[in-house]
């Protein structure tokens, strides 16, 4: 008896699953059907209007297609558009601002200020502040860092300021030139911040004086107190070079490398905070390059030669100065340094 009602519960349901399978075949023929007859409708009133088919291009969803890959089913991704917009309305937008006004401040500041110099004659004692080595990686990141930052802000913005001015065709030559410029130097620049990183890291931790050299404007305010690097190199240093170099040479591998088989949206997202790091990268070295080059009396001859003065050392790193003149910190990095400067070399 219990095998009997069993079966004949099996066949129940089967049936009532069978009426169902019917029954939504049913409905869904009658939709295809309704949406076919739509169709041929608004060819008769609008003909070439395939709305429903360009509908479900634009839906986003994966369709059939015989190469396979990530995303390779999917014809138009609806967040192009919104990455689009993003870049075009608001990184270059308010990001060519914020570079524009920041050089124009730069220059306006050196018109009426002009150069900090130093408040006493030099004495001609030397001091080595950079070493052959701590050059070297500097000035393979400052080169690497400009010719990224050049074409950068030419393919970004050159549509608009370059393209009227020297016509599409040199423009597009240009472009394609920045671009394999940008997309082969971008891994020499992370490299040359790791080293850089590894060398300066040491001498840019926090002291004491920094809170000082804040309060007093970097020297606005009266003189400020430094080490060997003071504060704004130190801002420099881990906001900069550290935190936005990470950021904008993470996102180029992402963006330089789409063999990973990244999907779209983590081109349109890398490309988003790479832009944007970017530009906030290049406001920020605007000022360092001032700084260390036209901005004050004796700060390109540090780097391009590796010495300074006593009494730059004494006017601009009092505290670095000091040590140096009680003896705590030699006056001579490096044996190359010594036999230079011989005589010349700073004795406390």
């Amino acid at each position: 008896m219990n095998i009997a009602h069993t079966r004949a519960f099996n066949a129940l349901v089967f049936l009532m699953l069978l009426v169902f399978s019917l029954l939504t075949m049913s409905g869904a023929h009658a939709d295809q059907t309704e949406a076919s007859k739509e169709q041929q409708m608004r060819q008769q009133t609008q003909p070439l209007n395939n709305a429903p088919v360009w509908r479900g291009v634009a839906s986003g969803q994966e369709n059939f297609t015989t190469t396979k890959g990530r995303e390779t089913g999917v014809l138009i991704q609806k967040s192009g558009q919104e990455w689009r917009l993003i870049r075009n309305e608001m990184i270059v937008k308010y990001g060519g601002w914020i570079v524009a006004l920041t050089f124009l401040a730069i220059v306006a500041v050196f018109l009426i200020k002009g150069p900090v110099k130093l408040p006493e004659a030099r004495t001609g004692k030397l001091i080595e502040r950079f070493t052959s080595a701590e050059r070297m990686a500097h000035w393979t990141m400052a080169f690497s860092f400009v010719a990224l930052g050049v074409t950068g802000l030419i393919l970004i913005f050159g549509k608009y300021v370059l393209a009227p001015v020297f016509g599409l065709t040199l423009f597009s030559w240009l472009a394609a030139f920045s671009k394999t410029v940008h997309n082969f130097v971008g891994p020499l620049f992370a490299v040359s911040i790791i080293v850089f990183f590894v060398m300066y890291v040491k001498d840019n931790m926090p002291e004491k004086s920094d809170m000082q050299w804040l309060l007093k404007g970097g020297g606005l305010f009266g003189h400020a107190p430094a080490g060997r690097f003071n504060m704004g190199e130190k801002v420099w240093f881990w906001g900069g070079v550290t935190f936005l170099g990470i950021a904008v040479s993470f996102t180029g591998f992402i963006l330089d490398f789409p063999n990973f088989d990244q999907t779209r949206l983590t081109m349109q997202q890398a490309h988003i905070v790479h832009a944007s790091a970017a530009l906030v990268f290049i406001t920020m070295s605007l000022g360092h390059i001032y700084i260390g080059s036209i901005g004050m009396e004796g700060a390109l001859e540090a780097m391009r030669d590796g010495y300074v003065d006593e009494t730059w050392a004494k006017a601009h790193h009092e505290e670095w100065f000091n040590d140096i003149k009680s003896g705590k910190v030699s006056a001579i990095r490096s044996k190359e340094g010594g036999a230079t400067l011989g005589s010349q070399v700073y004795q406390p």
